[in-house]
């Protein structure tokens, strides 16, 4: 079973940044496509950003993008989603995810079926 711990999260102020991180455990992280989900209170859970396994291709929800930039570092196995330009509308709990087979897909993963492991989440409230 893979762990995934998310930080970064916090308040900020509309038009702000933040970087969340997710730290893996697994010995085949390199192997994983990654993804970032939200849910906002009242909610259904929402995808937000992926990133392949090889980092080589990334996905994201139409209202990020532009604004949401998701990376990794296999070295460090770890993923980012550096967060800008942040609305009160992306405020909502953000969870990490972790495809376990995403090296053997052609696509990168945007469905939550999808990804077979999950972080707890962190909080990210933007203020207007």
């Amino acid at each position: 079973q893979v762990q995934l711990v998310e930080s970064g999260g916090g308040l900020v102020q509309a038009g702000g940044s933040l970087r969340l991180s997710c730290a893996a455990s697994g010995r085949t992280f390199s192997n994983y496509a990654m993804g970032w989900f939200r849910q906002a209170p009242g909610k259904e859970r929402e995808f937000v950003a992926a990133i392949s396994w090889s980092g080589g291709r990334t996905a994201y929800v139409d209202s990020v993008k532009g604004r949401f930039t998701v990376s990794r570092d296999n070295a460090k196995k770890t993923v980012y989603l550096q967060m800008n330009s942040l609305k009160p509308e992306d405020t909502a709990v953000y969870y990490c995810a972790a495809d376990q087979g995403g090296r053997y897909r052609s696509y990168v993963p945007s469905v939550s079926g999808n990804f077979d492991s999950w972080g707890q989440g962190t909080q990210v409230t933007v203020s207007s």
